[in-house]
Parts: C-alpha cells; structure tokens; sequence
C-alpha cells in the first residue's frame, strides 16, 4: 500500500541513519530529501530507494531550508523528518488512519531521543511537536534560527506513535549541538529586543537541570540522564549569557564610536 503523503528531508552528512529512516519511510508516495552538501555516502543510499528525490541546497537556515523541503512536496498530507530519525510502524499506521478518517490538519509527535546510544525510558516526559500534518494549513515562522517549528492553521491532536532520535550519540555532538544552537537562540532575542536577566544568568541552569532530571524525568535513565540535565542545563545558561554578551558587545561599540 502507498500512503499519500509526501515526506520530507533535510540532511548533511546524515549516512549513519540514513538508511534506517527511508526503510522507515518506504511505503509513502514521495520522499524529498534537501541536501545541504554531504561528502559522505547520503546520495548513494538515497539511489536506492525509488521513491527519494535529492537534490542540493545551500543552507538557508533551519526553518528556511525545511520551508524549502516543503515548498518541493506535491501531496496533500506532508510529514518531517530529520536525517538522524525514523519513524515508528506505531506512528506509520496511525497515520494512514488520520488520512482515511480526515477529521484533523496534524499531528503533535512525541520524539524519543537516543543519548549515548541508548533510546531514554519509556516514561521520560518527550519533546513533542507537529511533524504530520495537511500541506496546505502548515508553515514556518521564518524569524526563528533555532528549534524551528510547523505553525499549523487548523485542528491538531496527539499522536501516540513516536519518531525516533538517534542523532546525540555521545556527549561531544550533544554540546556541540548546544554550543550552535545557543548562538542561534540568543541572536534570535537580541534581535527581537529581548533584553538579558540578572536572575535568569544566576538561577536558570538550576531550575532547568531541576525540571529536566525531575520533572521530565530525566533520573530514569539513570548516569545518562544526569549527564544530559546537566548539559541541559548549561545549554540555558548559555542563551542567557550569550544574549548578555551581545548587549555587552554592543554597548563596548557604542562608547568607542562616542569617544571617537
């Protein structure tokens, strides 16, 4: 059975998990895949599958270079995927029936991450977002550099099937990721206006390492959870501090250009 839904990719150098996630995907009508420049192996593994397209872009940005992907797709339902994930036959199977009964315009998806190589427990509050949803009533909010999300005009209900995460295999990519995406998010508010807290710079990495080990429960997964609240944590602490940094920058600039 074909599904009609188009999926959509964007990838770089994503061939650890790339030929789990379109074995995962291979029974949809069409499978865009967004490339951003990989040196390794993504356009071969993608020629096996009859139904991926790939082709290059640039990259623009997350939200503009998923908006991109998007724009490609000619089905009326669309699903995203990144390159380090796959879908769950759970998930695969629920959405063919939201499609059949067509009472709703998306789906809110949990994401099981995998940290150190081992997918969290089952009972670790997950991320979720709208990953699946009807073409037509979704978008990106373009001004957003980091964690970018589908925007979706209309009715939209949880999903019990979950998408898997695979791309934090140890702690290096995890701080590495934190490191880009904290650039990313404080620029984002400083272009907004947002101004730096006191109070954030000296209480946000303890209350987010207690809502991530305690409240997400993150102390299921053991030495493992731990280690990641606390990353968690100084991945707050530095959007916070990196926003101080710009206003810093900024007012250093100022009074040079008023002594001058």
């Amino acid at each position: 059975m074909t599904i009609d839904c188009s999926v959509y990719i964007v990838t770089l150098n994503c061939d650890p998990w790339l030929d789990a996630l379109l074995q995962s995907v291979e029974d949809f009508a069409e499978v865009i895949i967004l490339d951003s420049g990989s040196t390794d192996a993504t356009y071969e593994i993608a020629a096996h599958y009859p139904n991926v397209t790939i082709q290059h872009q640039d990259w623009l940005g997350y939200a503009a270079q998923k908006a991109k992907a998007l724009s490609l797709c000619r089905y009326p339902w669309a699903l995203n995927l990144d390159g380090d994930e796959s879908l769950s036959v759970e998930l695969r199977d629920e959405i063919v029936a939201v499609i059949s009964a067509n009472q709703v315009d998306g789906l809110i998806i949990p994401i099981r991450d995998s940290f150190m190589e081992r997918i969290d427990h089952s009972h670790t509050k997950q991320n979720a977002k709208v990953r699946f949803f009807r073409r037509e009533k979704g978008h990106y909010e373009l001004t957003h550099q980091a964690h970018e999300a589908i925007e979706v005009n209309g009715t939209v209900t949880k999903a019990h099937g979950a998408i898997y995460h695979y791309g934090l295999p140890d702690i290096r990519v995890k701080v590495d990721k934190n490191n880009q995406y904290s650039n990313l998010k404080a620029h984002e508010k400083y272009k907004k206006g947002k101004k730096p807290s006191l109070f954030k710079l000296l209480f946000i990495f303890h209350l987010t390492f207690i809502k991530s080990y305690f409240f997400r429960r993150n102390f299921l997964n053991g030495q493992r959870g731990f280690i990641g609240s606390m990353i968690n944590a100084f991945y707050a602490f530095l959007k916070e501090a990196k926003l101080y940094e710009y206003y810093q920058t900024k007012s250093i600039s100022e009074k040079k250009d008023v002594e001058n």
